[in-house]
């Protein structure tokens, strides 16, 4: 079993103010404090989105769906700057339903993230995608409210959906990295487009045996933030993958480099709370 115990004592002692934060909110409900709050929304732009740290000033799909995760975290995404930040990505969709770095971009971004390329492409659609799915009744952002999967983004989420069912291969795989994957699968929960979902799911759990410690984590986070229930096959062999990869310190690896193993520990955490 996963050493839940464990993993929290890693995160207070390797995480900084905002990781501890949202920790304490993942476990307790504790509202984060003011100043941790202005520490997590720093280098917003006007636009609404946030750069990555490689790409100067540009709003960044990756970069924004990394912080909403951050935010939630925190039960922030009800604040003006994640209502804005999706707001900015509900506008940066493009009439294919589809997601796409800003073409200044191309130079510095990393492969999944990189204009132009395909695979990338699908993969930010997920991303951003999941993100308007979960969080588009609480932010209250402009717009017509209503009950529909996505709240004021129901049409948004509507034809990424659609877009990301149509890129799913015969066997239920799909022509993108890793994540998008599990990304696509639970919009399409959401979207009740369950068959879909659980083709995608059907591959995952294939991988699950030699997936990366943190990719099993962000996976069944992922899974569990849109209702999966845990004793779905998918999150138990997640979970089993994340029981085998624990270290002695109560962490996970993360493949980013140790600087993200508090991040890796905190889906986890987030997963099976």
């Amino acid at each position: 079993m996963v050493d839940i115990d464990a993993a929290i004592g890693f995160v207070v002692a390797h995480g900084d103010t905002v990781e501890r934060a949202r920790l304490s909110w993942l476990r307790t409900g504790t509202p984060p404090t003011p100043e941790v709050l202005d520490s997590a929304e720093v280098g917003q732009t006007l636009g609404g989105g946030w750069p990555a740290s490689w790409g100067d000033e540009v709003a960044s799909v990756d970069a924004t769906c990394f912080r909403l995760t951050e935010l939630d975290d925190l039960g922030a995404l009800g604040r003006p700057a994640a209502r804005r930040a999706l707001d900015w990505l509900a506008a940066a969709q493009q009439r294919d339903g589809c997601w796409e770095e800003d073409a200044a971009l191309a130079d510095t971004a990393p492969e999944w993230a990189r204009p132009g390329n395909p695979e990338a492409r699908l993969y930010l659609t997920a991303n951003a995608a999941f993100w308007l799915t979960v969080a588009g009744l609480d932010a209250r952002a402009a717009g017509p409210l209503d009950h529909r999967v996505g709240g004021a983004y129901a049409g948004v989420v509507q034809a990424a959906g659609q877009a990301l069912a149509a890129q799913l291969r015969p066997d239920g795989s799909w022509p993108s990295f890793l994540a998008a994957g599990w990304l696509s699968a639970a919009v399409l929960h959401r979207q009740q487009m369950f068959y879909e979902s659980a083709r995608i799911k059907a591959v995952l759990a294939e991988r699950l045996p030699q997936a990366a410690p943190a990719d099993a984590a962000w996976l069944a986070s992922t899974l569990r933030r849109v209702g999966v229930d845990e004793q779905e096959w998918t999150l138990v062999a997640a979970r089993r993958r994340l029981t085998e990869t624990q270290r002695t310190d109560g962490g996970w690896t993360s493949e980013d480099g140790h600087q993200f193993d508090v991040h890796a520990t905190l889906a986890a955490i987030r997963a099976f709370r």
